[in-house]
């Protein structure tokens, strides 16, 4: 006849070994990786260039066919993550917490760059010298970017209201040409056609502010972030490997943004000037930087009513992601 033990017994073992269980690392279970990996890449985010051109995520993911998609703005990025057209999105921090904020599921899981890439621009010829010259004129921003975002700040910060201004919403090449036709007045421009501008046509920036520069992050859906963890440390490594190849080469950096972009070399030196690659970790001063912003973006009623932008910002980045970046 075989033995029993005591239920209290049996009580006192399962809860040995739920403690147990309980101090064991959590670990993801494992992953199968995806048949396809659809990723953006764009002239504003020099390191996805690398990553494209180098083949890391490629060699890393042998069992995956990686697919790419050019993004010519934060808003295009960020509507092929919410439509499906990409899983990794590279944007400005500041679009991404206005995709968030507005209904769309989204984390942010690598910084890719610090760089002041917007900044007012006007005609090498233009009689105006200070933000609020622009009462009354037409800007070209690309609304839903960190440079529309830019506008909206410079003309608080310099007393006035968007409606002080008439803002021509066009996509950031389309703002590049209609400023140097002369069919509006300033633009909020980008790297690197804000550098092809300067370069070329002599464009002049009227307006810096590095302080109203967000960060560049890359973000995934939270669907694909619970179902594809395995699969977002391994593209992390991938940019992380091909952000360290930028910092090591950066002339070959150049010549490369110079050949996707079809821009000359010293354009593509000129907008690296202003772009910082040093590190892929999310700083607190980063975090307040962009929580600075949050006042105007409800104030412009740019996100919905009741939304508590701070918290959005906070959900936003997923920092277990960004330790992987630091190994």
């Amino acid at each position: 006849m075989k033995s029993r033990l005591p239920f209290s017994r049996v009580k006192t073992l399962l809860a040995a070994c739920a403690v147990a269980l309980s101090l064991q690392p959590l670990t993801h279970a494992a992953e199968t990786p995806p048949a396809e990996v659809h990723l953006d890449y764009a002239y504003y985010s020099p390191v996805s260039l690398a990553l494209k051109h180098l083949g890391y995520l490629e060699k890393a993911l042998p069992q995956s066919k990686v697919s790419w998609v050019l993004s010519q703005g934060s808003n295009r990025s960020l509507e092929y993550l919410n439509s499906g057209g990409v899983d990794f999105a590279s944007s400005a921090s500041l679009a991404a917490v206005l995709s968030r904020a507005n209904g769309s599921p989204i984390k942010s899981v690598y910084v890719y760059s610090r760089a002041e890439w917007t900044a007012l621009v006007v005609r090498k010829d233009s009689p105006y010298q200070t933000v609020t010259d622009l009462k009354g004129k037409k800007i070209a921003a690309t609304k839903g970017t960190d440079p529309y975002l830019f506008t909206l700040r410079s003309l608080q910060q310099a007393g006035l209201k968007k409606d002080d201004v008439e803002l021509v919403h066009l996509q950031h090449p389309d703002g590049r040409t209609a400023l140097e036709k002369g069919d509006v007045d300033a633009w909020a421009g980008l790297d690197p056609h804000m550098a092809a501008s300067q370069v070329q046509a002599g464009s002049r920036l009227l307006y810096r502010n590095r302080d109203f520069n967000s960060y560049g992050v890359v973000s995934v859906t939270e669907q694909y972030a619970k179902e594809h963890p395995q699969t977002i440390d391994t593209v992390i490594k991938a940019y992380e490997q091909a952000r360290e190849w930028s910092v090591k080469n950066p002339d070959e950096l150049a010549k490369l943004l110079a050949n996707e972009s079809g821009l000359p070399l010293d354009v593509a030196k000129l907008q690296l000037s202003r772009t910082d690659l040093s590190s892929p970790q999310l700083t607190s001063a980063d975090v307040l930087a962009s929580k600075a912003a949050a006042p105007i973006l409800v104030s412009e009623e740019l996100v919905r009513r009741g939304v508590n932008v701070d918290q959005v910002i906070d959900q936003l980045i997923d920092t277990g992601f960004q330790q992987v970046a630091a190994q």
